[in-house]
């Protein structure tokens, strides 16, 4: 009879994930995996062909726990607040799977960061329209705007580039905000495209 068996499937889920987390995705290899779990690379194979298959359950383990997230946030006072500061926090917490998900995702998945944006788009949706008195085309769209802003700041984050601390994080967020609230309500055509930028900016500019 063959040997048992010693790891499950999520054990060896679990070892492939505290790789990431630690070393990032290339790192798991099946030597690897082994080498965390004190055996040979074989227990791998009796649930996964590849290693590859192995990496796109890395990829839904590091999916799930970013929903949690992203669900935390929105049981906040501000969901659309709440979802951008609980995507900062994940990247923080978890470098190496946010590089997994949104950096340098396996081939051929679905997502990305253009759909998770959509994700939380439609999440938020009728909560900003009703906290900031906006249509649904400006609701999506600022959002939008600062989704880009988060998205600049989780990127400094996990390349280890980001020069602000969790205040001053804080106060560019409030900025962004109050600024992009401002310009859809005061100018109109903005949300559409529709409005004059060269009489625009001159207004700025010589004001």
């Amino acid at each position: 009879m063959p040997p048992k068996v010693k790891f499950t499937k999520d054990e060896i889920i679990e070892a492939a994930v505290n790789i990431t987390r630690k070393s990032g995705i290339n790192a798991v290899t099946a030597r690897e995996v082994g080498a965390s779990l004190g055996v040979s690379s074989r227990p791998l194979f009796t649930y996964f062909d590849t290693v590859d298959e192995l990496k796109r359950e890395v990829y839904h383990y590091a999916k799930r726990l970013y929903k949690e997230c992203v669900e935390n946030g929105l049981r906040m006072p501000i969901p659309a607040l709440g979802v951008g500061q609980q995507y900062i926090r994940f990247a923080k917490e978890e470098p190496e799977l946010y590089k997994y998900i949104f950096l340098n995702p396996p081939a051929g998945v679905k997502g990305g960061v253009m759909a998770e944006l959509k994700i939380s788009q439609d999440l938020v949706r009728e909560s900003i329209m009703n906290k900031y008195n906006m249509d649904a085309a400006t609701a999506d769209k600022f959002f939008r705007d600062l989704w880009l802003v988060a998205y600049s700041i989780t990127t400094l984050i996990v390349t280890g580039e980001c020069p602000y601390n969790d205040d001053e994080i804080s106060a560019l967020f409030t900025e962004f905000s109050v600024s992009i609230c401002k310009a859809y309500k005061e100018i109109d055509g903005l949300t559409d495209g529709s409005f004059d930028r060269d009489a625009v900016f001159s207004q700025l500019v010589n004001e």
